[in-house]
Protein backbone atom coordinates (compact mmCIF):
# COMPACT_ATOMS: atom_id res chain seq x y z
CA UNK A 1 0.00 0.00 0.00
CA UNK A 2 1.40 3.37 -0.76
CA UNK A 3 2.15 5.94 1.40
CA UNK A 4 1.46 9.36 2.12
CA UNK A 5 3.60 12.55 3.31
CA UNK A 6 2.06 14.54 5.67
CA UNK A 7 1.20 16.81 3.07
CA UNK A 8 -0.80 14.43 0.66
CA UNK A 9 -4.21 16.21 1.40
CA UNK A 10 -2.58 19.34 0.90
CA UNK A 11 -2.05 18.65 -2.56
CA UNK A 12 -4.97 16.68 -3.09
CA UNK A 13 -6.80 19.50 -2.46
CA UNK A 14 -4.76 22.52 -4.49
CA UNK A 15 -5.19 20.48 -7.46
CA UNK A 16 -2.26 18.29 -7.59
CA UNK A 17 -2.26 15.38 -9.62
CA UNK A 18 -1.43 12.23 -7.58
CA UNK A 19 0.94 9.30 -8.52
CA UNK A 20 3.10 6.56 -6.72
CA UNK A 21 6.44 7.48 -6.76
CA UNK A 22 8.90 5.67 -4.58
CA UNK A 23 6.06 4.12 -2.50
CA UNK A 24 4.55 7.09 -2.55
CA UNK A 25 1.87 9.14 -3.24
CA UNK A 26 2.97 12.66 -4.55
CA UNK A 27 2.11 15.30 -6.71
CA UNK A 28 3.97 15.01 -10.14
CA UNK A 29 2.37 18.87 -11.10
CA UNK A 30 -0.11 21.14 -10.39
CA UNK A 31 -2.91 22.80 -12.57
CA UNK A 32 0.00 25.37 -13.37
CA UNK A 33 1.57 22.58 -15.32
CA UNK A 34 5.68 21.04 -15.60
CA UNK A 35 7.00 23.45 -17.75
CA UNK A 36 5.07 26.47 -15.73
CA UNK A 37 6.76 25.17 -12.83
CA UNK A 38 10.14 24.98 -14.18
CA UNK A 39 10.64 27.94 -15.51
CA UNK A 40 9.25 29.86 -12.00
CA UNK A 41 12.01 28.00 -10.30
CA UNK A 42 14.53 29.36 -12.71
CA UNK A 43 13.28 32.95 -12.94
CA UNK A 44 11.71 32.95 -9.53
CA UNK A 45 11.10 30.47 -7.06
CA UNK A 46 8.96 26.86 -6.45
CA UNK A 47 7.80 25.03 -3.65
CA UNK A 48 8.54 21.39 -3.50
CA UNK A 49 7.15 18.54 -1.23
CA UNK A 50 9.97 15.92 -0.36
CA UNK A 51 9.01 14.93 2.97
CA UNK A 52 9.27 11.38 1.06
CA UNK A 53 12.83 11.53 1.97
CA UNK A 54 14.31 9.29 4.62
CA UNK A 55 16.31 10.20 7.30
CA UNK A 56 18.74 7.70 9.21
CA UNK A 57 20.08 8.79 12.45
CA UNK A 58 23.38 7.48 14.33
CA UNK A 59 24.30 8.85 17.33
CA UNK A 60 26.94 7.61 20.60
CA UNK A 61 30.65 6.90 20.88
CA UNK A 62 30.43 4.79 18.25
CA UNK A 63 29.03 7.14 15.15
CA UNK A 64 31.84 8.77 14.00
CA UNK A 65 33.62 5.02 12.99
CA UNK A 66 30.31 3.06 11.70
CA UNK A 67 29.24 6.52 9.31
CA UNK A 68 33.51 6.31 7.82
CA UNK A 69 33.29 2.90 7.53
CA UNK A 70 29.62 3.08 5.88
CA UNK A 71 29.45 5.67 3.31
CA UNK A 72 32.30 7.58 0.47
CA UNK A 73 32.65 10.44 1.94
CA UNK A 74 34.89 11.19 4.51
CA UNK A 75 33.49 13.31 7.92
CA UNK A 76 36.66 13.85 9.93
CA UNK A 77 37.22 17.21 8.74
CA UNK A 78 32.77 18.13 9.41
CA UNK A 79 32.23 20.30 12.38
CA UNK A 80 28.72 20.71 13.81
CA UNK A 81 25.77 21.89 11.45
CA UNK A 82 27.74 21.19 8.33
CA UNK A 83 27.21 18.60 5.37
CA UNK A 84 28.37 16.73 2.63
CA UNK A 85 26.92 14.58 -0.53
CA UNK A 86 27.81 10.84 0.02
CA UNK A 87 27.01 7.52 -1.15
CA UNK A 88 26.98 4.14 0.49
CA UNK A 89 28.34 1.15 -2.00
CA UNK A 90 28.31 -2.61 -2.00
CA UNK A 91 31.00 -4.76 -1.76
CA UNK A 92 31.12 -4.76 -5.22
CA UNK A 93 32.01 -1.09 -5.74
CA UNK A 94 28.08 -0.35 -7.05
CA UNK A 95 26.27 2.44 -5.75
CA UNK A 96 23.45 1.40 -2.71
CA UNK A 97 22.22 4.99 -3.28
CA UNK A 98 23.58 8.68 -2.57
CA UNK A 99 22.26 10.79 0.03
CA UNK A 100 23.18 14.02 1.91
CA UNK A 101 25.04 13.23 5.25
CA UNK A 102 24.68 15.50 8.40
CA UNK A 103 27.01 16.48 11.19
CA UNK A 104 24.64 17.40 14.06
CA UNK A 105 27.45 17.14 16.59
CA UNK A 106 30.34 15.68 17.52
CA UNK A 107 28.55 12.49 18.26
CA UNK A 108 25.37 12.63 16.09
CA UNK A 109 25.07 12.22 12.31
CA UNK A 110 21.30 12.41 9.48
CA UNK A 111 21.47 10.85 6.64
CA UNK A 112 18.86 11.73 4.17
CA UNK A 113 18.56 9.16 1.73
CA UNK A 114 16.36 8.65 -1.37
CA UNK A 115 12.35 7.80 -0.83
CA UNK A 116 12.21 4.50 -3.38
CA UNK A 117 15.50 3.41 -1.37
CA UNK A 118 14.11 3.87 2.56
CA UNK A 119 13.53 0.95 3.81
CA UNK A 120 16.87 -0.62 1.67
CA UNK A 121 19.12 2.15 2.94
CA UNK A 122 17.91 1.00 6.74
CA UNK A 123 18.29 -2.44 6.88
CA UNK A 124 21.76 -1.87 4.90
CA UNK A 125 22.99 0.25 7.59
CA UNK A 126 21.72 -1.85 10.23
CA UNK A 127 23.21 -4.96 8.92
CA UNK A 128 26.77 -3.29 8.95
CA UNK A 129 26.88 -1.41 12.35
CA UNK A 130 29.52 -2.03 14.82
CA UNK A 131 30.31 -0.63 18.75
CA UNK A 132 28.12 1.79 20.59
CA UNK A 133 25.82 3.13 18.82
CA UNK A 134 22.48 4.25 18.73
CA UNK A 135 20.56 3.65 15.61
CA UNK A 136 17.16 5.07 14.35
CA UNK A 137 15.16 5.08 11.47
CA UNK A 138 13.36 8.90 11.80
CA UNK A 139 11.54 9.06 8.25
CA UNK A 140 8.35 9.23 9.66
CA UNK A 141 9.18 11.66 12.16
CA UNK A 142 10.21 14.95 10.19
CA UNK A 143 8.35 17.16 7.09
CA UNK A 144 10.76 18.34 4.55
CA UNK A 145 10.01 21.10 2.05
CA UNK A 146 12.12 22.49 -0.60
CA UNK A 147 12.11 25.60 -1.68
CA UNK A 148 14.14 26.64 -4.59
CA UNK A 149 14.82 29.66 -6.88
CA UNK A 150 16.76 32.95 -8.12
CA UNK A 151 13.76 35.42 -6.37
CA UNK A 152 15.99 36.85 -3.29
CA UNK A 153 13.21 38.39 -1.66
CA UNK A 154 11.41 35.09 -1.61
CA UNK A 155 13.88 34.18 1.08
CA UNK A 156 15.18 37.62 2.73
CA UNK A 157 11.74 38.70 3.39
CA UNK A 158 9.39 35.47 4.31
CA UNK A 159 7.77 35.72 7.54
CA UNK A 160 7.85 32.00 7.79
CA UNK A 161 11.83 32.55 7.31
CA UNK A 162 14.57 33.02 10.73
CA UNK A 163 15.99 36.74 10.31
CA UNK A 164 19.46 35.15 10.23
CA UNK A 165 21.34 35.36 6.84
CA UNK A 166 21.89 32.27 4.60
CA UNK A 167 24.55 29.93 5.53
CA UNK A 168 27.64 29.56 3.14
CA UNK A 169 26.87 27.55 0.06
CA UNK A 170 29.89 26.23 -0.28
CA UNK A 171 29.33 22.32 -0.62
CA UNK A 172 31.69 21.59 1.85
CA UNK A 173 30.59 23.74 4.45
CA UNK A 174 26.45 24.05 4.09
CA UNK A 175 25.12 23.95 7.62
CA UNK A 176 22.03 22.26 9.52
CA UNK A 177 21.21 23.48 12.70
CA UNK A 178 19.05 21.18 15.31
CA UNK A 179 15.24 21.03 14.07
CA UNK A 180 13.28 24.25 16.64
CA UNK A 181 9.45 25.27 15.97
CA UNK A 182 7.88 25.23 13.28
CA UNK A 183 7.61 28.12 12.11
CA UNK A 184 11.69 29.14 13.02
CA UNK A 185 11.86 25.96 10.19
CA UNK A 186 15.38 24.70 11.01
CA UNK A 187 17.64 22.65 9.85
CA UNK A 188 17.51 24.70 6.66
CA UNK A 189 20.40 24.76 4.29
CA UNK A 190 21.23 26.02 1.08
CA UNK A 191 20.61 23.18 -0.72
CA UNK A 192 18.17 21.56 -3.14
CA UNK A 193 17.78 18.98 -6.47
CA UNK A 194 16.97 21.34 -8.92
CA UNK A 195 20.73 24.07 -9.41
CA UNK A 196 18.90 27.02 -8.38
CA UNK A 197 19.73 28.74 -4.87
CA UNK A 198 17.52 27.59 -2.62
CA UNK A 199 16.59 25.72 1.07
CA UNK A 200 15.43 22.52 1.99
CA UNK A 201 13.77 23.53 5.16
CA UNK A 202 12.62 20.13 8.22
CA UNK A 203 10.38 20.15 10.59
CA UNK A 204 8.46 17.71 12.51
CA UNK A 205 5.81 15.68 10.61
CA UNK A 206 2.90 17.34 12.85
CA UNK A 207 4.51 20.93 11.59
CA UNK A 208 4.76 20.65 7.57
CA UNK A 209 1.06 21.52 7.66
CA UNK A 210 1.43 24.71 8.86
CA UNK A 211 5.13 25.48 7.16
CA UNK A 212 4.04 25.06 3.78
CA UNK A 213 1.34 27.51 3.89
CA UNK A 214 3.48 29.77 5.61
CA UNK A 215 5.97 29.37 2.99
CA UNK A 216 3.71 29.41 0.43
CA UNK A 217 1.80 32.79 1.76
CA UNK A 218 5.09 34.57 2.20
CA UNK A 219 6.18 33.70 -1.06
CA UNK A 220 2.98 34.54 -3.31
CA UNK A 221 3.72 38.23 -4.02
CA UNK A 222 7.27 37.07 -5.18
CA UNK A 223 6.09 34.86 -7.93
CA UNK A 224 6.19 31.49 -5.80
CA UNK A 225 4.39 28.61 -7.06
CA UNK A 226 3.93 24.82 -5.98
CA UNK A 227 5.79 22.28 -7.92
CA UNK A 228 5.37 18.89 -8.13
CA UNK A 229 7.50 15.79 -9.51
CA UNK A 230 7.77 16.77 -12.94
CA UNK A 231 9.43 19.78 -12.87
CA UNK A 232 12.22 18.08 -10.33
CA UNK A 233 12.88 15.95 -12.32
CA UNK A 234 13.28 18.54 -15.64
CA UNK A 235 15.21 20.87 -13.17
CA UNK A 236 17.36 18.23 -11.99
CA UNK A 237 18.32 16.96 -15.68
CA UNK A 238 19.01 20.01 -17.32
CA UNK A 239 21.25 20.73 -13.83
CA UNK A 240 23.35 17.53 -15.16
CA UNK A 241 22.08 16.29 -11.29
CA UNK A 242 21.54 11.68 -11.52
CA UNK A 243 18.98 10.12 -10.30
CA UNK A 244 19.11 6.82 -8.52
CA UNK A 245 17.57 4.35 -10.27
CA UNK A 246 18.32 6.02 -13.75
CA UNK A 247 21.79 7.38 -13.93
CA UNK A 248 22.97 4.97 -10.79
CA UNK A 249 22.24 1.71 -9.44
CA UNK A 250 23.70 -1.15 -7.58
CA UNK A 251 25.95 -2.17 -10.88
CA UNK A 252 27.30 1.58 -11.72
CA UNK A 253 30.27 2.43 -9.64
CA UNK A 254 30.38 6.14 -8.61
CA UNK A 255 33.18 6.53 -11.24
CA UNK A 256 30.94 5.51 -14.11
CA UNK A 257 28.29 7.95 -12.79
CA UNK A 258 30.83 10.32 -12.78
CA UNK A 259 30.28 11.24 -8.75
CA UNK A 260 33.08 12.47 -6.20
CA UNK A 261 34.59 9.32 -4.67
CA UNK A 262 38.25 9.90 -3.28
CA UNK A 263 39.95 6.59 -2.92
CA UNK A 264 42.47 7.57 -0.91
CA UNK A 265 42.46 9.12 3.24
CA UNK A 266 40.34 6.34 4.52
CA UNK A 267 38.72 2.87 4.27
CA UNK A 268 34.68 2.27 3.50
CA UNK A 269 32.50 -0.46 2.15
CA UNK A 270 33.59 -1.27 -1.50
CA UNK A 271 36.28 0.99 -1.51
CA UNK A 272 38.87 -2.20 -2.50
CA UNK A 273 36.48 -3.12 -5.19
CA UNK A 274 36.75 0.59 -6.41
CA UNK A 275 40.91 0.55 -6.78
CA UNK A 276 40.73 -3.27 -8.18
CA UNK A 277 38.73 -1.47 -11.15
CA UNK A 278 40.45 1.48 -11.52
CA UNK A 279 39.39 3.65 -14.19
CA UNK A 280 36.42 3.17 -15.62
CA UNK A 281 35.38 2.04 -19.14
CA UNK A 282 31.71 3.48 -19.83
CA UNK A 283 31.19 6.88 -17.90
CA UNK A 284 28.49 9.23 -17.41
CA UNK A 285 28.58 12.95 -19.05
CA UNK A 286 26.67 15.54 -20.10
CA UNK A 287 26.48 17.87 -23.34
CA UNK A 288 25.77 21.25 -24.14
CA UNK A 289 25.61 22.54 -27.36
CA UNK A 290 26.09 26.06 -29.11
CA UNK A 291 23.90 24.85 -32.35
CA UNK A 292 22.02 22.31 -33.20
CA UNK A 293 24.38 21.33 -36.15
CA UNK A 294 27.44 20.75 -33.62
CA UNK A 295 25.00 18.47 -31.45
CA UNK A 296 24.27 16.51 -34.25
CA UNK A 297 28.25 16.09 -35.93
CA UNK A 298 29.19 14.97 -31.99
CA UNK A 299 26.39 12.36 -31.58
CA UNK A 300 28.06 10.38 -34.50
CA UNK A 301 31.55 10.76 -33.11
CA UNK A 302 30.32 9.17 -30.08
CA UNK A 303 29.33 5.64 -29.39
CA UNK A 304 26.38 5.78 -26.59
CA UNK A 305 24.34 3.03 -24.99
CA UNK A 306 20.69 3.36 -24.72
CA UNK A 307 20.35 3.64 -21.04
CA UNK A 308 18.76 7.68 -20.93
CA UNK A 309 17.38 9.77 -17.81
CA UNK A 310 14.03 9.72 -17.41
CA UNK A 311 12.71 13.41 -18.27
CA UNK A 312 13.48 16.19 -20.79
CA UNK A 313 13.86 19.93 -19.84
CA UNK A 314 11.48 22.43 -21.21
CA UNK A 315 12.17 23.86 -25.07
CA UNK A 316 12.54 27.35 -23.18
CA UNK A 317 14.71 26.74 -20.91
CA UNK A 318 18.61 26.23 -20.93
CA UNK A 319 19.77 24.07 -24.77
CA UNK A 320 21.49 21.01 -23.90
CA UNK A 321 22.43 18.07 -26.45
CA UNK A 322 19.56 15.16 -27.12
CA UNK A 323 22.49 13.36 -25.73
CA UNK A 324 22.61 14.97 -22.21
CA UNK A 325 23.28 12.34 -19.35
CA UNK A 326 23.81 9.11 -21.37
CA UNK A 327 26.68 6.69 -21.37
CA UNK A 328 29.72 7.09 -23.08
CA UNK A 329 31.88 4.18 -24.16
CA UNK A 330 35.47 5.06 -23.98
CA UNK A 331 37.15 8.64 -24.50
CA UNK A 332 34.91 9.90 -27.55
CA UNK A 333 37.46 11.45 -30.24
CA UNK A 334 36.42 14.98 -30.73
CA UNK A 335 38.18 18.19 -31.54
CA UNK A 336 38.24 21.04 -29.38
CA UNK A 337 36.79 23.40 -32.57
CA UNK A 338 33.50 21.26 -32.34
CA UNK A 339 31.79 23.77 -29.65
CA UNK A 340 30.77 21.03 -27.54
CA UNK A 341 31.64 20.61 -23.64
CA UNK A 342 30.39 18.92 -20.89
CA UNK A 343 30.60 19.44 -16.85
CA UNK A 344 32.61 17.51 -14.79
CA UNK A 345 30.06 15.63 -12.98
CA UNK A 346 31.80 15.59 -9.53
CA UNK A 347 31.95 19.48 -10.22
CA UNK A 348 28.06 19.80 -10.91
CA UNK A 349 27.11 17.96 -8.08
CA UNK A 350 29.34 20.32 -5.87
CA UNK A 351 28.45 23.36 -7.14
CA UNK A 352 25.30 22.56 -9.25
CA UNK A 353 23.14 21.53 -6.13
CA UNK A 354 24.24 24.20 -3.71
CA UNK A 355 24.35 27.22 -6.52
CA UNK A 356 22.09 28.89 -8.59
CA UNK A 357 22.83 28.27 -12.18
CA UNK A 358 23.69 31.50 -14.87
CA UNK A 359 22.73 30.80 -18.11
CA UNK A 360 25.07 33.65 -18.76
CA UNK A 361 27.91 32.41 -17.93
CA UNK A 362 26.64 28.58 -18.61
CA UNK A 363 29.97 27.79 -20.83
CA UNK A 364 32.03 28.51 -17.09
CA UNK A 365 30.70 25.28 -15.61
CA UNK A 366 31.88 22.99 -18.61
CA UNK A 367 35.28 21.74 -19.46
CA UNK A 368 36.51 20.00 -22.54
CA UNK A 369 35.17 16.44 -22.96
CA UNK A 370 38.68 14.48 -22.99
CA UNK A 371 39.71 16.22 -19.90
CA UNK A 372 36.61 15.60 -18.39
CA UNK A 373 36.55 12.00 -19.16
CA UNK A 374 40.66 11.25 -18.00
CA UNK A 375 40.67 13.74 -15.06
CA UNK A 376 37.41 14.36 -13.79
CA UNK A 377 37.80 16.26 -10.07
CA UNK A 378 37.36 14.56 -6.63
CA UNK A 379 35.59 17.05 -4.61
CA UNK A 380 35.23 14.74 -1.78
Amino acid sequence: MEKKTPLYQTHVDMGGKIVEFGGFLMPVQYPTGVIAEHMAVREKAGLFDVSHMGELRLKGPDAVANVQKIITADISNMKDGEIKYSMFCNDNGGIIDDFIVYRCAADNYWLVVNAGNREKDAAWVESHLSGDVDYRDEGNDWGQIALQGPSPATFSKSSAMSSTSPPSTTPSSRRAPEPRRAHDPRPRLPDGYTGEYGFEIYCKAEDTVDLWKALLKAGEPEGLILCGLGARDTLRLEASMPLYGHEMNDEITPKMAGLPCKLTGKDFIGRDALVALGAPKMKRIGMKSSAAASCASTATSTRWTEKRSAGHPPARSRPISAAALRWAISPPKISRSASTSTPTCAAAWSSWRSCRCRSTNWSAKYIDIRTTLSNSRRNT
